[in-house]
């Protein structure tokens, strides 16, 4: 996927607060924090955008992101979720080490 692509998809996500219903019917509102792609798939990472006791102020909550169907799907494997936070994690040091391989 190219970066334009991700960018794209990350500006759709982006326009607005994104609203979940939670398991007991609770709206939680969170903020795009960024759209990455491991291993073929795209996952959105989000952050709270209201105080909540269920979610800390910095805690990164990770969903697959099915673009076709506008939809933000949860993902109950943890093992997944750490990878998926992990690969953010190394690929945003790696562009604030090496930059983005965009020339200015």
């Amino acid at each position: 996927m190219s970066e334009k692509e991700l960018n794209e998809a990350e500006e759709e996500l982006d326009d607005e607060l994104i609203e979940l219903i939670d398991d007991d019917g609770k709206v939680i509102k969170f903020r795009l924090l960024d759209v990455t792609e491991y291993k073929g798939v795209k996952y959105a990472l989000l952050l709270a955008a209201e105080p909540d006791e269920n979610i800390g102020e910095d805690e990164v909550a990770i969903f697959r992101y099915l673009e076709e169907e506008g939809v933000l799907e949860p993902i109950e494997d943890d093992e997944l979720l750490q990878e998926v936070f992990d690969f953010y994690q190394q690929e945003t040091y790696d562009e604030e080490e090496y930059g983005d391989g965009e020339e200015n």
